[in-house]
């Protein structure tokens, strides 16, 4: 069983940064890509960040392209979203998922959270003006 614990969340000025940690614990056969997701109230969960367990490769969505980092820290077993230039529309609940995902396109299907088995329990990221 995988299990995905979140820290870092909080409130930050706007164009300010946080930095969320997932730390995973265990082991399954049936995840090759880590990555966090976003929610907001009535609003689908959105894909933001994703990795793939060995760390090689990382996909972001357009509207974090340049501000946003995903990295995997092996030693820590743990992966990192490092956010930059927060702003209003980033404010949200973000959850570290893990799954399988092998269906083409991988740009566009490593998004899609009805593909992620394992979740965190989420921690809030607040934006304020």
């Amino acid at each position: 069983q995988l299990q995905l614990e979140e820290s870092g969340g909080g409130s930050v000025e706007s164009g300010g940064s946080l930095t969320l940690v997932c730390k995973v614990s265990g082991y399954v056969a049936d995840a090759n890509f880590l990555g966090w997701f976003r929610q907001t109230p009535g609003q689908e969960r959105e894909g933001v960040a994703i990795v793939t367990f060995g760390g090689a490769h990382q996909y972001y969505a357009d509207s974090v392209k340049g501000r946003f980092i995903i990295s995997r820290d092996k030693d820590n077993n743990s992966v990192i979203l490092q956010m930059n230039n927060l702003n209003s529309e980033d404010a949200a609940w973000y959850y570290c998922a893990a799954g399988l995902v092998v269906e083409a396109p991988i740009k566009r299907t490593v998004f899609e959270h009805t593909r992620y088995r394992y979740w965190g329990q989420g921690t809030q990221v607040t934006v304020s003006l």
